[in-house]
């Protein structure tokens, strides 16, 4: 059973844009001061919260799964271009136990309990992440900015210095040799210039990489692509029902096992976090889409590559609070407000997933019940979005210009 650090929550959320008090953004940036290094700390410290739905940390899938229950009617039209229909349904949503019972497995659950009863609607969703291709179509028609573009202000980070204030990302910056994981600055940075175009700074570029999942794209530039596209985020419960591919129960969205026929399902972390990727799944980081087979709706990469932002705020408590409601939760949207006691002044939404960085050393969301957060205005090159819709006349008008 492999020890797991109490850091993990970093791996999906290493460091959101900035806290105006607490100077988070620039902390990367590498201009420390003793102040600054310590509210660093102290706003990064690790997830200790008492989940409520802690009396559930154990599950046994046989008994807290029940089936799921499709609905029959047919789609309400021809799925457009890029998009497959997901019929909803009631489903049990929550996250099974791992199967090997590991301890990273079973942190990764604590806020995804307890399993409840879901009814979702049927709806068109993106076959795949969107992509740099589709991302730069919206920029050209629209002219958009995204928020790793733009220079932070003042008014966001009163009392910051000016030369702190650059536009930049959140990246993934491995160290070349192993470090202890109770430091996710060993392999995070704020690098000047990552955006959607750089990923990974101003070296990076997407040149030859346009059917890779669009990243560095805040919660703000989803929804901006989205309402371009006449789409919208998925809700986690749309997002979960549609992952799970007619399947209940399973841990990973293909089924029981890890791995099937000895194949890779997903882009996830071979080799020793964070300083040595093997690639043995085919891929050292990020990846094209569609990869790897799709699950049973026929939907690519919903476990590992990126994460994926859907529009839930994000509370460890909220399956707790429906579950006391008791019943079946309808087409639920998340909780009126968010809150994380790691972080209680940072607004975030649910991240869906997992990336490439998951690995059972340290972060095992892969596995399909499993959630992430992240702060809204913070980007990284682990995390992009898809897109879902109930209107198809709107989106075949659109795809005929």
């Amino acid at each position: 059973m492999k020890e797991k650090n109490h850091n993990e929550t970093a791996a999906e959320n290493p460091v959101r844009r900035g806290n105006p008090a607490a100077f988070g953004k620039f902390c990367l940036l590498g201009f420390f001061s003793l102040a600054s290094a310590i509210l660093c700390a102290v706003v990064l410290r690790p997830l200790t919260t008492s989940v409520r739905a802690s009396s559930n940390s154990r599950a046994s899938p046989g008994a807290a799964f029940a089936p799921t229950v499709p609905n029959t009617r047919p789609a309400p039209a021809p799925a457009p271009r890029g998009m497959v229909w997901i019929p909803g349904g009631e489903f049990s949503m929550g996250a099974a136990d791992p199967p090997d019972m590991d301890m990273v497995g079973m942190r990764a659950t604590t806020d995804s309990r307890p399993i409840h009863r879901v009814y979702v609607d049927g709806f068109f969703m993106d076959k795949t992440d969107v992509t740099n291709a589709q991302f730069a179509e919206f920029v050209k028609a629209t002219g958009y900015v995204t928020i790793a573009e733009k220079t932070p202000t003042q008014a966001e980070f009163p009392g910051a210095p000016p030369e702190n204030l650059v536009a930049g990302g959140v990246v993934f910056s491995p160290p070349d040799h192993e470090v202890p994981l109770n430091d996710h600055f060993q392999w995070w940075s704020y690098v000047k210039g990552a955006n959607w175009r750089n990923p990974s700074g101003p070296t990076s570029s997407i040149k030859g990489k346009e059917v890779y999942p669009v990243v560095q794209v805040a919660y703000a530039d989803a929804q901006a692509y989205a309402r371009w596209a006449h789409k919208r985020l998925p809700t986690e419960a749309e997002w979960e029902f549609a992952a799970r591919g007619g399947l209940a129960g399973k841990p990973y969205v293909w089924g029981e096992k890890f791995k099937l026929d000895g194949k890779w399902m997903a882009n996830t972390f071979q080799g020793h976090f964070p300083d040595q990727d093997s690639g043995a799944d085919g891929f050292i980081g990020i990846s094209p889409v569609g990869k790897f087979r799709p699950n049973g709706y026929g939907l690519y990469d919903m476990a590992g590559n990126v994460w994926q932002w859907t529009s839930d705020w994000y509370r460890p408590d909220y399956y707790a609070q429906l579950a006391k409601i008791g019943g079946v939760a309808r087409n639920p949207k998340g909780p009126e407000t968010p809150f994380d006691p790691s972080e209680p002044n940072d607004k975030k939404k649910v991240h869906r997933g997992g990336s490439f960085l998951c690995t059972d050393q340290y972060c095992s969301r892969y596995m399909v019940g499993t959630r992430g957060k992240g702060e809204v205005s913070t980007g990284t090159n682990h995390l992009g979005f898809r897109c879902v819709s109930n209107n198809s006349a709107k989106l075949r008008a659109r795809n005929t210009d």
